[in-house]
């Protein structure tokens, strides 16, 4: 693994005080060839929301969702690309410390295992969730909304096609 892996997610949290997941090393990991995994997790932290995580390479690449994940065609979701989280916070449930980054209480909303459709890096990612509550073809698109340039960088819609 790359010497910045995981470094933002690393960076932001204190591990002595919370009880969020430690990145596990190259050397500690299994490497169990397996279908890829999601987890949304509802996220009570400042402003609820929901976190959207998709095993891509191995590391969690997130989403935060302000608004419940659409279980319908024709519902878009705006999602706000997040630090990387390791593959270990796909279980992780339960409070984070007030004075913490992202303080407040995550448990997770669904979960289970995707099939990667396409995936352009920056642009569209596709995917078939196969979960307890979202099932079927969903899609993640590169916007340009937002009023600052890191907004603009980081918003994607998020939606189902199928």
């Amino acid at each position: 693994m790359p010497k910045k892996y995981l470094k933002e997610y690393k960076n932001k949290r204190n591990f002595s005080e919370s009880n969020e997941p430690k990145p596990k090393t190259k050397n500690e990991r299994k490497s169990k060839k397996k279908k890829p995994i999601f987890v949304i997790q509802k996220h009570n932290a400042t402003n609820l929301h929901y976190d959207l995580r998709l095993e891509i390479d191995r590391v969690l690449k997130s989403w935060a969702v302000p608004k419940k994940p659409p279980k319908q065609k024709g519902t878009k979701r705006l999602a706000i690309q997040t630090e990387d989280h390791p593959l270990e916070y796909a279980k992780f449930q339960g409070r984070i410390p007030e004075g913490h980054y992202g303080a407040g209480e995550v448990e997770i909303w669904d979960k289970g295992d995707y099939e990667l459709i396409e995936h352009q890096k920056d642009k569209k990612i596709e995917f078939k969730l196969k979960g307890k509550k979202l099932e079927g073809k969903y899609v993640l698109v590169k916007t340009k909304y937002g009023s600052t340039k890191e907004q603009k960088e980081k918003s994607w819609l998020f939606f189902k096609v199928g």
